[in-house]
């Protein structure tokens, strides 16, 4: 799946109204929001980037929304406001190598208009918004939507950060598996390190939303509202579920790297155990044989001319037979 890299000069509000009749999409600034009255089949978007306090008051102002201080400060968190709701998530960027980050993500939605605002561009909000800034064709068809099933899809575009970020990390310890089977490591507790790191990073940033999704799926968080609605918000606890279930695996995976890289090390000892002890059989019959000839009896070897030649020559002959056995028999 390709990557959306959202610009890193977004303007500070974006609005677009879906209109089913009118088969498009309007662009609309601040001005023309104090004035607007979202109809039946119209559903408003505002995005707000890196917007200042005075411009979020006037956004909050001119839409007529109920203020709202959802507690937390920065962490997960949902409230009723009358027939709309807020709720604060945290999207995921980066690698386990260079580290996970997060983006708080702020949505308040209820009567056909929701409004989102966080502090950085965010690719996934990019890849959701399409071709409504490319000033071609429409998607009025989005007007069909209610403000509760579409805070949905963004909820879905947000998950969906995890599921990639799982992708990634899951990438990062097959290549780093496949180099320890190779052998091309010798050593990687720094990398399984960093990968643990990252998989507790995980947890901890998604674990803390599963207050926020479960209780937008019961019944009585938002009784007014219609099947449709229910059923987005269920599949969504859903998804959250099978998100945490894939964050949890990730800490079995670095485990099970571990595992394997201490089976691997292992094995390179039995090996390098398996040509000290040959050796040290090798040299002690060597010295055996040094030893005979050092008792004190006499022997032809002794007169020879070429004496000790002949003894260090056959003892290296007995060291390369003893190998090219041992290398016949599969010993290392």
């Amino acid at each position: 799946m390709a990557v959306v890299v959202p610009p890193a000069d977004l303007p500070p509000l974006r609005a677009v109204l879906f209109d089913v009749e009118g088969g498009g999409e309007r662009h609309l600034d601040l001005v023309e929001l104090e004035s607007l009255e979202v109809g039946p089949g119209q559903m408003l978007w505002v995005d707000l980037c890196g917007a200042g306090d005075d411009l979020v008051a006037d956004v909050w102002r001119a839409l007529r929304l109920p203020e709202c201080h959802l507690a937390g400060n920065g962490h997960p968190a949902l409230a009723r406001l009358g027939t709309r709701f807020a709720l604060r998530v945290v999207s995921v960027r980066g690698s386990p190598a260079a580290g996970f980050e997060g983006d708080v993500l702020d949505v308040c939605a209820g009567d056909n208009v929701v409004v989102t605002s966080h502090a950085a561009p965010l690719a996934f909000l990019e890849e959701l918004r399409g071709g409504v800034d490319a000033g071609r064709g429409g998607r009025g068809e989005l007007g069909r939507l209610s403000a509760e099933s579409f805070a949905a899809t963004v909820l879905d575009a947000q998950l969906s950060t995890y599921f990639d970020a799982v992708s990634a990390f899951e990438m990062a310890v097959e290549r780093l598996e496949m180099e320890i089977f190779d052998d091309r490591r010798q050593e990687c507790l720094g990398e399984l390190r960093e990968l643990r790191r990252a998989a507790s990073r995980l947890r901890r940033m998604l674990a803390p939303h599963r207050t926020v999704f479960a209780s937008l799926s019961r019944p009585d968080f938002r009784p007014d509202e219609g099947a449709q609605a229910d059923r987005h918000f269920r599949s969504l606890d859903v998804r959250f579920e099978r998100a945490m279930d894939m964050v949890e695996n990730c800490r079995d995976l670095v485990m099970g790297s571990f595992d394997l890289f201490s089976n691997q090390t292992a094995l390179r000892m039995n090996r390098t155990m398996y040509v000290l002890t040959f050796a040290t059989v090798v040299l002690g019959l060597m010295a055996v044989v040094v030893g005979a000839f050092g008792m004190n009896f006499a022997t032809r070897l002794f007169d020879a001319e070429f004496g000790f030649s002949l003894t260090v020559g056959a003892l290296a002959l007995l060291g390369v037979s003893a190998l090219l056995f041992a290398r016949w028999r599969r010993w290392f």
